[in-house]
């Protein structure tokens, strides 16, 4: 089992950067990734890392702009996020594939352990 729990999460102004953080404990997955779902919309893949940092993925609306990373020594996951847009307003989510899986996905329903979000708001 994974418990994960997000946090740093608030209100910005377009432009502004902001760090969201994710504590994970138990026996912590190799695959660690953000998703974010905002108001009626599915929730949608981010960002993803394996357990070195070595391999990372992003989806192409925040590859410019957002950074994932890991610090395996305190089990933090963080999302660096820049040059925020209105857009980019949602909840976001910490979540984890399976403990044995090593191979990146980008649907939410790859992963099994997923963390009670962060409400990031960007006001124009």
């Amino acid at each position: 089992q994974v418990q994960l729990a997000e946090s740093g999460g608030g209100s910005v102004q377009a432009g502004d950067p902001l760090r969201i953080s994710c504590a994970a404990s138990g026996r912590i997955s190799d695959i660690i990734a953000w998703f974010r779902q905002s108001r009626g919309k599915e929730r949608e893949f981010v960002s993803a890392i394996n357990w070195s940092g070595s391999s990372i993925y992003n989806t192409d609306a925040v590859k410019e702009r957002f950074t994932i990373s890991r610090d395996n020594t305190k089990n933090m996951i963080y999302l660096q996020m820049s040059s925020l847009q209105p857009e980019d307003s949602a909840v976001y989510y910490c979540a984890a594939r399976g403990t044995a899986v090593t191979v990146f996905a980008r649907t939410p329903r790859q992963y099994i352990f997923w963390g009670q979000g962060t409400q990031v708001t960007v006001s124009s």
